[in-house]
């Protein structure tokens, strides 16, 4: 199992073109623990925003009737990728995780599959 601030490294490290990483609570909007970004890319900014996200899709799932889970939500930007990744299982409940990447320095496939591999070890 690993803290937050482990799963923020290894998020950062293991990500080619990664950056920024964040570890939300989407209840409150409040970030946990951040890392990277920069003047260009306020994390604590894009931590509420995502929230407002999430929120948005599990009203619209339930307003159609859905009974699937979202396991991760792609926003495609010209220049970034933006990933948000539910935590599920013991201690997650209510948590995301969220990756900024370089679209041109980054494997969108293997950043997701890394993201769930983080996912299914962060410990809060």
């Amino acid at each position: 199992m690993a803290n937050v601030e482990i799963s923020l490294k290894e998020m950062m490290t293991s990500a080619e073109g990664a950056l920024g990483a964040a570890v939300v609570d989407y209840t409150s909007g409040m970030a946990l623990g951040t890392l990277g970004g920069g003047k260009d890319l306020d994390l604590a900014v894009a931590a509420a925003g995502n929230t407002d996200v999430i929120r948005a899709k599990v009203r619209t799932m339930e307003h159609l009737g859905l009974k699937g889970e979202i396991e991760d939500i792609l926003i495609t930007l010209g220049n970034q990728y933006h990933l948000i990744r539910l935590v599920k299982g013991r201690g997650g409940s209510g948590l995301f995780i969220y990756l900024v990447l370089d679209r041109e320095r980054s494997n969108l496939a293997m950043a997701r599959h890394q993201l769930k591999r983080i996912e299914n070890e962060i410990e809060v």
